[in-house]
């Protein structure tokens, strides 16, 4: 068994869940892990540009791939360490993410549940660092597996050196060096339930809980989850389309003055704040607008939307012309969070 599929001129369309229409110019599906070594060694794939894909849910594919697509498929999981308390389970790369989260919940393990339903895979959380509900996946990490692209050998990179900051992390910014293969999580049979954040309480109050357990924090999130975001099956989508702008404090302060209602959170660092993109974006009057099938989503003012046909640059040109009339508006420059394919993010003034 090889450990691999490769396919030329392969279509894209179902393997992004923004379900714009694009193809790769070679395809490779990789079963197991060891095979990215016989994989890279192959003469057209030395230099050429190389597009790690999971399951398409973080990125927007403008155009054709004129280069390699490689999407790790491998799918087990198991304990690597347990002391009793805490438990690290190692899961590949190809392991639907919501999937993962459930597995872990089911062996009455903790820390994952304030990321439910979050779309994607094992190999792409550390990539994003993906967080919601107050939790981000780096502080749930142990160590990320990985084939390194320069050395030309798999590495185990601990937490410490995996640079992981708001929607952000190494393999994100050396995005043509890492292919992950797997990921160490680091999770507690001692539920340290985070309920405080954006509803939770509120939706677990709704649901006659009074002391949740673990499972019952995943529902809540999942219904908060279905209630204000699409659902990628129905209508293509991305997810959160703009991160939450980090700014200075004084900044956060001036713009509260005058806006007594714009949501604002601490970010973590001292002297900085972060604010609600969405609330930014539903100002200007961008949520619900559709121009073709390019549109805002009218649940959620962060989300891109699909509506069937849209190419990536009309997606594209829309997303700009949203942060040029925030950047116009309000002086605050907004940020993609997923990863732009084929061409560069520039605000458009309005």
């Amino acid at each position: 068994m090889s450990g691999y599929r490769l396919q030329e001129n392969a279509p894209l369309r179902s393997r992004n869940t923004f379900r714009v229409a694009a193809r790769a110019r070679l395809f490779v599906e990789v079963l197991r892990a060891e095979a990215l070594a016989e994989v890279f060694a192959f003469p057209m794939l030395r230099q050429a540009p190389v597009l790690v894909l999971g399951e398409g849910s973080n990125l927007l594919l403008v155009g054709d791939v004129d280069g390699v697509v490689v999407a790790p498929a491998m799918q087990a999981i198991d304990v690597v360490q347990d002391t009793g308390g805490e438990v690290v389970l190692r899961a590949e790369a190809g392991v639907n993410w919501d999937d993962f989260v459930r597995h872990a919940l089911g062996r009455g393990l903790c820390g994952l549940e304030n990321l439910s339903l979050i779309p994607g895979t094992v190999g792409a959380a550390p990539i994003q660092n993906i967080g919601a509900y107050g939790v981000e996946v780096g502080e749930h990490i142990a160590w990320v597996e990985a084939f390194d692209r320069e050395s030309v050998a798999f590495r185990r990179i601990p937490v410490d050196d995996c640079g992981f900051g708001y929607r952000d992390s190494r393999f994100k910014r050396e995005a043509g060096r890492w292919v992950v293969t797997s990921v160490g999580f680091r999770l507690s049979r001692t539920p340290r339930l985070r309920t405080g954040y954006a509803g939770i309480a509120a939706e677990l109050q709704a649901m006659g809980v009074e002391d949740p357990r673990p499972s019952q924090v995943a529902e809540a999130v999942i219904r908060l989850r279905t209630r204000k975001l699409p659902n990628p099956a129905l209508v293509g989508n991305a997810g959160s389309f703009f991160k939450n702008p980090v700014v200075d404090d004084a900044t956060a302060e001036a713009l509260a003055g005058d806006h007594p209602d714009l949501p604002r959170f601490p970010a973590g660092e001292p002297g900085r704040s972060k604010l609600s993109a969405a609330w930014l974006i539903e100002a200007c009057g961008w949520k619900g607008r559709r121009e073709g099938d390019a549109g805002v989503s009218g649940q959620h003012a962060l989300v891109l939307v699909n509506h069937g046909e849209a190419s990536g640059r009309e997606l594209l040109d829309l997303a700009q012309r949203v942060a040029g009339a925030v950047q116009s508006r309000f002086g605050i420059a907004l940020e993609p969070e997923p990863r732009i394919i084929g061409a560069d993010f520039e605000p458009t003034p309005p």
